[in-house]
């Protein structure tokens, strides 16, 4: 049976996100905004979602439910969503004036 590692919002996020307005497509979300929380056994995020309904850590709107494969879905008002995360770019080394102002040699 599929499991899925649950990443809980954090506190502090969850009134911006509930008033944030609905939008389409691949949602981002930033991995800075989450904690790895445990995992769940269950055939699709919807069956997760009603397992731990009841529980007292229930799947609440701004969690994301990531598969064995990768695949992270936002658990929004409507249902679940397709999402991705969004990783800042690795900075680049500063190149000197001195190493830009030598020219490469082709032999």
């Amino acid at each position: 049976m599929p499991s899925y590692r649950i990443h809980r919002l954090k506190d502090h996020l969850r009134q911006p996100f509930r008033n944030a307005p609905h939008v389409s497509g691949t949602a981002g979300v930033k991995p800075r905004d989450y904690a790895a929380g445990e995992r769940v056994e269950a055939k699709t995020p919807y069956a997760a979602y009603f397992e731990l309904r009841g529980s007292p850590n229930p799947i609440e709107p701004g969690d994301l439910l990531e598969s064995d494969s990768g695949e992270l879905r936002i658990y929004k008002y409507i249902g679940f969503e397709e999402a991705q995360w969004v990783l800042p770019e690795p900075k680049q080394a500063v190149v000197s004036s001195e190493a830009a102002a030598i020219p490469a040699t082709v032999e």
